[in-house]
């Protein structure tokens, strides 16, 4: 029985077959079969010019000949003058068709000489207008045909896998060059453009349909839409939430374009997209940082960044390379850590032309003679104190290790700084400081409590200026969820979460480095800052959209063919449902929009002097049961979760 498939495969096939042989052939062998295609095309032109004056087909009479050997010879003067051969054909595009137009308009000028000024015998002379004009056309068609066969035909025809349906989100200029890009690119299907404006409801870009964004979930389900793209170079954070909260429960990759700027300045490629992250979706869009906060205890100081290696650690050293220090102590316990942040800082420095001195410090915090004899020699004039155990289940699990770190680290870098009139200390803290439930968050309360009482004290004759800044949990953090996440995702699944009522707050790492940088400026003494951290965020509503941003669908009971699963496995030892920011009521706003201050009580010094020694003792002697006791009785506000 015979086949009667379409003819479009088929065809296709042995259009890839002809340009792979094609493909085989020379540079030079290419340009030369190009060529005689287009001597050919030139006599057609001659033949269709001499019909359209006459009415009737003269094909090798003499007059044909003498306007054909004029025709040729002038064409392949105009082209090798213009460079028309010098291209690569496959990339034939508007720059191609005006290449063209000017060698045939160079062609126009001796054809209009020999034939309509100088007159050949039997040749009319309308002819030398009417040729070169019909050549023209011929050639801006052989052109379409030659990119249509190579990159349309057989592209489609050499790509056995699954067909990615795209919508391009965006109907501008960007979207339009993407399209332009994509449509040769086998695997790739483009199912038109998504653009808010509703003038552009149903118009077609070069044969794309537009439709508008209120359509955008009935697409992704008619269509059955695997990618969007995102040709919005500028598109806030809050646009991309509205996006993704449309499709619902639609498994769909989203992909975004990077910020114009960086493609201008080089530092990506029109063609890397990326997929949209998690970052782009949570929390509210950044407000551009205050030049004169961000520099007032940096440019030209030398600082010291204890837990350089850490998430937040390393992102401040970070933002402060570019705010032109004259020397940066980088601290930390890790050697690993110490060496990446190292190296990274360095590299960036070469990058933006920056000068000024990096320091690496390997150095634990609850080593006070270590600690002081560092800020002795370089003797900093900013500390941001970052250096903390974070990690509520194993600090819960290593109470000796936890406080000691947390809290004697914290005394021992903040009297090191007294001790030599560093001018800021800043410590970073948590929200799970307030109103805790594990030892993690009541040792940062401690920590806040010694920064506290130091700057209340009466007697204080220093001129160090102490604050704090807390804020929650910061997106792609070592301890952050959202690795994790991506990881199960990776995997397959599940996704395990502890309770599906948990929630947090999330923000971006370099928007809280450079609140934090900024709260530090601002303070006078002794402060609590607390981050505008926006709406907290269910864990599990955090773990679905990071599945529908991977394409995949969330496999439950009423989703039975889903892709991945997630899992409920209990709250960890001292973990809570709903984390706080505030331990009293009524902040005071700050210069800051989203920097608040909180009016909080702690120890008076004495009792806290007492209570530490206290506290030493108990370390020293590994009694942990001690530790957790004098630690609840200088937090009065922790309470152990159950288990």
């Amino acid at each position: 029985m015979l086949d009667n498939t379409s003819t479009a495969m088929p065809f296709a096939l042995r259009a890839r077959a002809a340009v792979d042989r094609a493909d085989e052939l020379t540079r030079g062998q290419k340009r030369i079969l190009v060529a005689v295609g287009d001597a050919v095309l030139c006599v057609v032109a001659v033949w269709f010019a001499y019909f359209l004056r006459l009415g009737e087909w003269r094909l090798f009479t003499e007059d044909v000949a003498k306007l054909t050997v004029g025709a040729l010879a002038f064409w392949f003067l105009a082209a090798g003058a213009t460079g028309v051969y010098r291209e690569f054909f496959r990339f034939s595009g508007s720059g191609t068709m005006m290449r063209i137009a000017r060698a045939i308009g160079i062609m126009l000028i001796p054809m209009v000489t020999l034939f309509l000024i100088w007159l050949v015998p039997g040749v009319p002379r309308t002819l030398s207008v009417l040729q070169p004009i019909i050549f023209f056309l011929l050639l801006v068609l052989s052109r379409m045909m030659i990119r249509y066969v190579i990159l349309d035909l057989s592209a489609a025809g050499g790509f056995n896998g699954e067909t990615r349906r795209i919508l391009i989100y965006g109907a501008g200029a960007p979207g339009m060059r993407l399209a332009s890009a994509m449509r040769h690119e086998p695997g790739l299907r483009i199912e038109g453009y998504v653009d808010d404006d509703e003038l552009m409801r149903g118009q077609r870009l070069d044969r794309l349909k537009v439709y508008h964004s209120s359509d955008l979930p009935a697409l992704v389900r008619n269509k059955d839409i695997s990618d969007i793209y995102l040709a919005l170079p500028r598109l806030t954070r809050s646009a991309k939430q509205r996006i993704m909260e449309s499709l619902g429960e639609n498994p769909v990759q989203i992909m975004a374009l990077p910020n114009v700027r960086d493609i201008i300045e080089g530092g990506v490629s029109i063609n890397e997209f990326r997929e949209i992250d998690i970052s782009d979706l949570l929390g509210r869009s950044p407000i551009a940082p205050d030049p004169a906060l961000m520099a007032q205890t940096i440019t030209g100081k030398t600082v010291v960044v204890t837990g350089a290696g850490g998430s937040i650690g390393s992102e401040l050293c970070t933002q402060i390379a570019r705010l032109a220090p004259a020397r940066l102590v980088l601290l930390e316990l890790g050697e690993f850590a110490l060496y990446s942040v190292d190296r990274a800082i360095r590299e960036q420095a070469k990058a933006i032309g920056a000068d000024f001195e990096i320091v690496p410090e390997l150095c634990n915090v609850s080593d006070r003679a270590s600690v002081s004899r560092i800020i002795e020699r370089h003797r900093p004039d900013t500390v941001f104190h970052a250096a903390a155990y974070k990690h509520v289940p194993l600090v819960e699990a290593n109470v000796i290790g936890g406080a000691r770190n947390n809290i004697i680290g914290t005394l021992n870098t903040l009297q090191a700084a007294l001790a030599c009139e560093v001018s800021n200390f800043i410590l970073i803290s948590t929200d799970k400081a307030v109103r805790p439930t594990n030892i993690m968050g009541a040792t940062k309360r401690v920590c806040e409590q010694i920064l506290q009482a130091h700057a209340a004290r009466p007697d204080k004759a220093g001129k160090t200026v102490m604050t704090m800044v807390r804020f929650g949990n910061v997106l792609g953090s070592s301890g952050s969820v959202v690795p994790l996440f991506k990881r199960q995702i990776r995997q397959g699944g599940p996704i395990t979460i502890t309770d599906r009522r948990i929630n947090r707050y999330f923000m971006t790492i370099p928007e809280a480095a450079e609140l934090v940088i900024q709260a530090g400026a601002m303070a006078q003494g002794g402060e609590v800052y607390v981050l505008d951290m926006g709406n907290p965020v269910k864990i599990i509503d955090l773990a679905r959209t990071m599945i529908r941003l991977s394409g995949l669908k969330e496999k439950s009971e009423e989703h039975p063919d889903g892709d991945i699963a997630i899992a409920e496995i209990g709250l960890r030892p001292g973990e809570k449902l709903y984390e706080e920011l505030l331990i009293g009521d009524n902040p005071l706003p700050t210069p800051h929009p989203r920097i608040m201050q909180a009016r909080e009580s702690h120890m008076p010094y004495d009792d806290l002097v007492d209570a530490l020694s206290h506290l030493v003792e108990a370390l020293d002697a590994g009694n942990a049961a001690a530790v957790r006791t004098l630690i609840a009785e200088m937090v009065p506000e922790y309470v152990a979760a159950q288990d």
